[in-house]
């Protein structure tokens, strides 16, 4: 009967298609950003250039997982003496903890589009839940790859000194940082 049971329900999910897939990251649409405010004048941006992961997709079942991490030393402002601060044990420690680490925990729809992926983030060596909201996201076949590309623009507003990034905040520079995540992925 308990095999009968399993050979049921494995042809139902075969019938209506719901298996996850999995998708590679496309690296030239994946990006992690970041921004934080300079003295209330301006806004200080940068981005990570180099990362890696895996995403893990199931449009039917509306489940997903994705583990993504961030070179830190790859920090990118545009200004060399600053992504070096950036990188220094004043701030992101690059040598000491050279990866940021993004692990969902669930994913969130609305209606059959993700609204929201929550997860982990580990930076520093601190881990702390983050929500990252998806401002879009779709799935579509690229006409370069001929295969499914799914992906969006997610953000969250993170207090850094959580992960113990306190540089500067006696001197006024906020506790809030803004991050946006792009991130596509290609259907394997």
């Amino acid at each position: 009967m308990r095999k009968s049971l399993s050979l049921l329900a494995a042809a139902a999910t075969l019938s209506t298609g719901a298996f996850a897939a999995d998708y590679a990251i496309d690296p030239t649409h994946t990006f992690a950003t970041f921004e934080i405010g300079h003295f209330g004048a301006s806004v200080n941006r940068g981005r990570f250039d180099k990362k890696e992961g895996k995403i893990s997709f199931d449009k039917a079942a509306k489940t997903g997982s994705v583990d993504i991490s961030f070179d830190v030393a790859s920090v990118n402002t545009g200004t060399p003496k600053f992504d070096a601060h950036l990188q220094s044990a004043d701030i992101l420690n690059a040598e000491k903890f050279p990866k940021a680490r993004f692990v969902s925990t669930q994913f969130q729809f609305n209606g059959d589009k993700v609204s929201a992926v929550q997860g982990n983030l580990t930076l520093l060596g601190k881990t702390q839940p983050v929500t990252l909201k998806a401002n879009q996201f779709a799935c579509y076949e690229s006409p370069m790859l001929k295969r499914e590309v799914c992906g969006g623009d997610f953000e969250a507003t993170i207090d850094r000194t959580a992960f113990g990034v306190n540089y500067g905040v006696d001197w006024g520079f906020p506790k809030n940082v803004r991050l946006v995540v792009q991130v596509e992925g290609v259907k394997q």
